[in-house]
């Protein structure tokens, strides 16, 4: 009997027994499910020199004896074989070696000549490199995502040597149906894909943007265990409009101004029906559209494909842990988030995703009615360039609209239209300052020194913008001018504050690493036709309820970057179970959505850790074609 019959009958055996509820936990946590990654070999279609070029098969001086005979390579590698952990101790030892000699010059930043090494290994041994992301997450992911991936995006252009991704732009509309085909891999599990024209807090990068789209899915490798080899960066270029770029003789993109209008939605809406038809269950993550697009975009695919906007939904996820985790750090039940006072600052994509994210989270602990959801909206003041925004603002954006404050409400806080920061935080004396401006500084000394006057005990202070540069304000500014005592969180990594006397200043990493890749393992592994706003809201409230009682009242709100695998697989754990209740789930693989109805917790999450990949070299047997 073939392997894939005995598969099969065992497939049928196991649900049988689970339609006859006969089926025990310890059979389910023993099972071997057949979508388990990295333990089968690896059929290869090349040998000898072909498969030392190949970064997604090459072990270099790990293949084994048998290896090298089975597919030529012996004298083709130095004879010592070498395990993992020597290849790993070999490349650290050159990293730090060579990190001086790698930087271009003085000007050059230490993080870029990392990220310079760190992609050498990445061109040559896909494996490898990933084993050692995963190894060093907390020092490596500042690295291969923000802040020094805004550095990459700036200098892409001289920095690319080796394709990675597709690039469909506006000249080759008619052609994406066929073009998606020339990518290599039969199956996709998750795009990244970016226009280029909001990079971070950088603006227009144009083509160059597809740094982002790389470092994204590098996460979802090293923190969701998605397969490498199923995953693709993807860039849209549809023209820049940063003239700097339109002028540049040595960029690699189209050099026009930007599409708009029904010509720009027409390229979008033709790259979504050329990947969803090659691959029907891909994921794709929208990542950096500037603002005008990425609501549109977002509502106008949502309910048809499996896609959500990080910037927009992730951002507003992570947000709304970290708001939850406010209201615990000051002894309160997350019950009490309605009662919050929150100042934004940033009307843009992340900005207005935190707020709908934030208002319909405070609707529904308030009884998930129409009354509930209008009334959250009272919760909320948002300034953005122009100051406070209010219903006499001339031109609103609609997006900002729902939370646009009354004229009689302002006029009883002492506020007006147009009110500035300062102005507003020392009138409504908040128990949030939320940044998402990508305005570097905006919280002032004279902002921080209005939020002393905050009601709450313990106010918290998000400077969420990236990268580094464009935080509102850093930690030790915040702890030195409004007391130890606030909450402090930003996007972009910071040390902890001393503040003497043993006593520290915790700086939380509020960063969209938390939940991305395990809203899109959860997605994936659920087989959920699309992303509901209750797997988002479920996703959040994983992480939130992810610290103890008793590092939140430290001031911790937000886990190391070092559990980020164990972080994912909860989060993926609990998307999975939102959209079985839901109704939206149709398995995976081997496993049907009535199965997964049927897993208890423990169950859940032995199924997601075991279709985590790990960066393990597989056997490799040679096939000719």
């Amino acid at each position: 009997m073939s392997i894939l019959n005995r598969q099969l009958r065992l497939s049928s055996y196991l649900i049988k027994r689970l339609q006859h509820n006969t089926i025990t936990a310890n059979e389910i946590a023993a099972r071997s499910f057949t979508t388990s990654e990295c333990h089968r070999p690896t059929i290869v279609h090349k040998r000898s020199i072909d498969i030392l070029h190949d970064p997604w098969f090459n072990k270099g001086t790990a293949f084994s004896m048998t290896e090298r005979d089975r597919l030529d390579l012996r004298g083709l590698l130095p004879p010592n074989v070498m395990s993992n952990e020597q290849q790993i101790e070999r490349f650290m030892a050159d990293l730090k070696r060579l990190e001086v000699n790698a930087r271009d010059g003085p000007s050059d930043p230490y993080a870029l000549a990392k990220w310079r090494i760190l992609n050498r290994l990445h061109d040559r041994n896909e494996t490898m490199y990933y084993k050692v992301l995963i190894a060093n997450i907390e020092e490596y992911a500042p690295i291969v995502y923000t802040p020094t991936v805004g550095l990459v995006c700036q200098n892409y252009s001289g920095l690319f040597r080796r394709p990675r991704g597709m690039y469909f732009s506006a000249a080759d509309r008619g052609e994406m149906m066929s073009m998606v085909y020339n990518w290599p891999a039969d199956q996709v599990d998750m795009i990244v894909v970016t226009d280029g024209s909001r990079i971070l807090g950088l603006g227009d990068l144009g083509v160059q943007g597809i740094g982002i789209s790389i470092g994204k899915l590098d996460l979802y490798v090293a923190a969701a265990g998605i397969n490498p080899q199923r995953v693709l960066p993807v860039m849209i270029d549809v023209g820049t409009n940063n003239e700097k770029l339109l002028k540049d003789p040595l960029y690699l993109g189209l050099q026009e101004h930007r599409l708009e209008g029904d010509e720009y939605i027409e390229v979008i809406d033709e790259f979504m029906e050329a990947v969803f038809t090659r691959w029907p269950h891909v994921i794709v993550q929208f990542e950096d559209f500037q603002s005008k697009w990425a609501f549109k975009l977002l509502q106008r695919y949502r309910d048809t494909y499996r896609m959500f906007n990080d910037d927009v939904q992730g951002t507003a996820g992570v947000a709304i842990a970290g708001l939850l985790g406010a209201v615990r750090a000051q002894g309160k039940a997350m019950i009490d988030f309605p009662k919050q006072k929150i100042v934004v600052a940033g009307a843009g994509s992340a900005g207005i995703g935190v707020l709908n994210a934030a208002r319909k989270t405070m609707a529904r602990m308030l009884g998930n009615n129409e009354l509930a959801f209008e009334g959250a909206r009272s919760q909320f003041w948002v300034v953005d360039a122009k100051g406070l925004i209010t219903e006499e603002r001339e031109d609103i954006d609609p997006d900002a609209l729902p939370f646009a404050r009354k004229t009689k409400e302002i006029g009883r806080q002492g506020l007006r239209e147009g009110a500035s920061l300062a102005e507003v935080v020392r009138e409504v004396k908040p128990d949030v300052l939320l940044g998402l401006s990508a305005v570097g500084g905006l919280f002032s000394k004279e902002v921080l020194e209005a939020l002393k006057n905050s009601t709450s005990t313990r106010p918290a202070i998000f400077a969420m913008s990236n990268p580094t540069k464009n935080a509102e304000c850093t930690p030790e500014d915040a702890f030195t001018i409004v007391g130890d005592n606030i909450l402090f969180a930003s996007g972009s990594p910071f040390g902890n504050v001393d503040l003497g006397n043993g006593h520290i200043g915790y700086c939380n990493q509020g960063n969209n690493m938390y939940l991305f890749p395990g809203i899109g393992l959860g997605t994936l592994l659920s087989g959920a036709r699309v992303v509901s706003d209750g797997m988002l809201q479920a996703a959040a409230e994983c992480l939130a309820a992810y610290m103890t009682e008793e590092e939140v009242l430290k001031g911790i709100i937000f886990p190391s970057i070092s559990s980020i695998r164990d972080i994912t697989k909860e989060v993926a754990a609990a998307v999975i179970k939102e959209a079985v209740e839901e109704d939206l789930a149709e398995g995976y693989r081997d496993m049907d959505a009535r199965e997964l109805g049927r897993l208890n917790k423990e169950e859940l999450a032995a199924y997601v850790k075991n279709n985590m990949w790990n960066p393990d070299y597989p056997t490799l047997v040679y096939r000719q074609e």
